[in-house]
């Protein structure tokens, strides 16, 4: 049975009550109480059922709306979309520091090079070549993962005031010019630091970030200077499991990904050489726990910043908020041999956030999400079975929806009626495709 069933229901019991409670007792004041008492109790349920359901009072141009995982911004210089982060009073983005993150994955190579200075160098040419697989060439996340690994590894290169993030094609013989070769001095051993190769990762339907395309790159590569490929990075786990599965794991040579997908924290295990946790399990809250704040008409920080009546409240160690922005951004951890145990179930919420709301006082809300390509190995396979386990403690009904990867309108055409929807969170296919969306909202 639904909750707005069970709603229904306890109306009637309550009423029902009521009616026995006039006809039982002989004192007419204690009659007229409890009757009193029953008729205020069934005014609050009714109250509750009737914002369990939709508004229709409400526009939808001011509902509720959490942008998550792409930032709206232009692909191309990362310029914030300001009209799209304040569409509304009640609209607000959650994603994770990507700057940061960015720096701790790049870190996280550089500490693995010198702590294993004495084989890294499989062909003993006295260089070390990595391979860098990058996700989409207009993605904030990933042009500052790309710009984090060459800087920790020494081979930025700037142009216009910021780190080059374009792919480099092929660079065996060191002569691009999107990045530079590097020297690293490790006790009485100096070695160059070369990006062999990179590229972006696009399928030819169009669809970025592609595992299968990272898994026949790394097959070209190694079949082109296999031996001198001494580290596999890639901008997140689902392309770097491709080519760990597809080659880097025979070949022992020390694979790097992004998001701590379950399965790429257990090959930590069989060699993989690390990933980097960008707390899904708080994102996937901070998702959901905007809109509950925003539906409830409560201080945006309840359960966040401020604890809740339930007890549910993040520390400021595990996210940000940047006000200007609207953005909330959880913070990363580095994953490596030394802690995987600790991430092993990437679907698991996060405990100082996993209590439930009384539905009494948050009744059920309805939702629309959306995950822009429900064949992402992160967002379906970690960051939705996260939002799933939350929605029901925040007591919110969510329709969740799958794009291709490709075009928004495949998912834009499922948002027919956003009437029937008390709120909705957007997970765009580009980051510059706002006004897609909020168009709809608009009419």
């Amino acid at each position: 049975m639904n909750k707005k069933g069970m709603l229904s229901i306890a109306t009637a019991v309550v009423l029902g009550l009521g009616a026995a409670g006039c006809g039982s007792n002989s004192s007419a004041p204690a009659a007229s109480t409890k009757a009193d008492t029953a008729a205020t109790e069934a005014a609050s349920a009714s109250t509750q059922a009737e914002a369990a359901a939709p508004s229709g009072d409400v526009a939808n141009k001011d509902k509720p709306l959490t942008w998550f995982n792409r930032q709206p911004s232009n692909s191309s210089t990362g310029e914030l979309d300001k009209d799209a982060l304040n569409y509304n009073a009640n609209t607000y983005y959650v994603g994770f520091d990507a700057n940061q993150g960015a720096e701790l994955q790049g870190q996280m190579v550089a500490d693995y090079i010198q702590a294993n200075a004495d084989t890294i160098d499989r062909n003993g040419d006295g260089i070390i070549g990595y391979v860098l697989a990058i996700g989409d060439i207009g993605h904030n996340d990933s042009i500052a993962r790309t710009r984090g690994v060459r800087k920790a590894l020494g081979t930025a290169v700037e142009k216009d005031g910021a780190i080059d993030s374009q792919p480099v094609g092929t660079n065996v013989d060191g002569t691009a010019t999107d990045v530079q070769d590097a020297e690293l001095k490790v006790g009485d051993k100096t070695f160059k630091v070369r990006e062999l190769a990179s590229q972006e990762m696009k399928n030819s339907a169009g669809a970025t970030w592609d595992a299968a395309t990272a898994g026949n790159a790394i097959g070209t590569w190694s079949s082109s200077f296999g031996d001198q490929i001494d580290i596999v990075v890639s901008n997140n786990d689902g392309m770097g499991m491709s080519m760990f599965n597809a080659w880097s794991k025979d070949k022992k040579v020390p694979t790097f990904g992004y998001d701590a997908n379950s399965d790429a924290v257990a090959a930590i295990a069989d060699g993989y050489g690390g990933t980097i946790s960008q707390h899904a399990d708080v994102q996937a809250y901070l998702t959901l726990r905007t809109l509950r704040n925003a539906l409830d008409g409560v201080d945006i920080d309840t359960g966040i910043g401020t604890a809740d009546e339930a007890g549910n409240v993040l520390t400021d160690d595990v996210y940000r908020y940047d006000a200007d922005a609207r953005s909330y951004y959880a913070l990363n951890v580095a994953v490596t041999a030394d802690n995987y145990q600790d991430f092993t179930d990437a679907t698991k919420t996060y405990a100082p956030v996993s209590n439930q709301l009384d539905a009494s006082k948050h009744p059920t809300k309805k939702v629309w999400l959306d995950i822009y390509n429900a064949a992402d190995n992160f967002l379906s396979a970690t960051y939705q079975p996260l939002l799933q386990n939350y929605d029901d403690l925040l007591n919110l009904d969510v329709d969740y929806i799958g794009g291709d990867g490709q075009t928004e309108s495949n998912i834009t055409n499922r948002l027919g009626n956003p009437s029937q929807y008390d709120a909705f969170a957007i997970n765009m296919v580009k980051t510059d495709n706002a006004a897609a969306y909020t168009s709809l909202l608009n009419q």
